[in-house]
């Protein structure tokens, strides 16, 4: 990561976010494009959950890029900077490297050293300990003490709590199931646009699951007109290797978990708030094989480009803010192979 930074200190910055359980360091990236005015931000993380390899992989994949070469990433990154989290849950993520391969949490101690790892993607303040948690520490969806609880789930929150005004959308990437999520993973009451975040005016050959929630006439349709964006995304997704992705809230579609960073994003204000769970659908589980590292990149991309792109149009339909002159011309031309690789 410090490589990528160093590489291109122009349009590439390493930014200190706070400290493990375990004492190490997070960074994220921001990638900006210099700019006269005050940009708004697209957040992304990665690894929350250690065992999802590919989640940091497409980080890395992401963050790589050549920003030069594709017209639509040097549009929005005219109005959008992105800030990219590649490695969330740092210290899980090396524990399931040395000892433990399948190991999901952080690395927290609980009862005296008796066990041990906090589930960051429960410890969020939406909802928190109601449904799909457990408080018992041995297990794999263990909620912690309380809300942000954990170290690394504190960072993140300050941080974007500090930001959340200019932060249009907020994008999460675990692995695995091969799904597009949506709020809510506490309740099937959808969100207030839920229509925006899960439609698409042309689904195409979406593997998109229509629910309702109720009965009679409050029976509220989450297959609807709001499924532009993520339906937009599942379909560039698609285009590529023909992969397809189920679309829709949480619990409607997966199941229901309380304490997600999803969750909390949207109910703090953040507009657009996704989950991915990447390839694929438990062939291989979390252990994807090498061969497919590449093309579930490649993929991701497209749908992650879709959606970054669908607000840049909506909050900056004219084209927005001015760039300063030659900022367009640093580019990303790296030759990388394609590994796991520990931060």
């Amino acid at each position: 990561m410090t490589h990528v930074k160093e590489s291109n200190s122009e349009l590439v910055t390493q930014h200190y976010l706070g400290k493990t359980s375990e004492n190490r360091t997070m960074y994220y990236l921001q990638i900006s494009q210099p700019s006269n005015k005050t940009k708004k931000i697209i957040w992304m993380d990665c690894g929350i959950h250690a065992r999802e390899w590919i989640s940091p992989a497409f980080c890395q994949w992401f963050i790589l890029q050549n920003y030069k070469s594709d017209p639509k990433i040097i549009r929005f990154l005219q109005n959008l900077d992105l800030y990219i989290l590649p490695v969330l849950n740092v210290d899980g993520y090396i524990y399931s490297w040395e000892k433990e391969r399948l190991w999901r949490k952080n690395r927290s101690s609980h009862m005296n050293g008796t066990c041990y790892g906090t589930d960051l993607n429960r410890n969020f303040n939406s909802s928190w300990g109601s449904i799909g948690v457990s408080y018992n520490c041995s297990s794999d969806i263990f909620c912690g003490s309380g809300p942000e609880s954990e170290p690394e789930t504190r960072a993140v929150a300050q941080f974007i709590e500090r930001k959340k005004e200019d932060i249009l959308c907020y994008l999460t990437i675990h692995s695995y199931g091969q799904y597009v999520l949506t709020p809510y993973g506490s309740t099937t009451k959808p969100p207030s646009n839920n229509e925006e975040l899960v439609g698409d005016e042309n689904f195409g050959p979406l593997e998109i699951i229509a629910k309702f929630t109720g009965a009679n006439e409050n029976a509220v349709p989450i297959l609807n007109l709001q499924m532009q964006v993520a339906g937009k995304a599942a379909t560039a997704l698609m285009g590529k290797y023909g992969t397809s992705y189920q679309v829709g809230a949480t619990s409607l579609i997966l199941y229901s978990n309380s304490g997600s960073s999803r969750d909390w994003t949207y109910m703090i204000g953040i507009p657009f708030s996704y989950t991915f769970e990447l390839r694929d659908k438990g062939t291989h589980g979390f252990v994807l094989p090498p061969d497919q590292i590449q093309p579930t990149c490649e993929e991701t991309m497209l749908a992650v480009t879709a959606i970054i792109d669908y607000v840049d149009q909506k909050y900056f339909p004219s084209g927005g803010v001015i760039l300063t002159s030659g900022s367009l011309g640093l580019s990303l031309c790296l030759s990388v192979v394609f590994t796991w690789t520990v931060f």
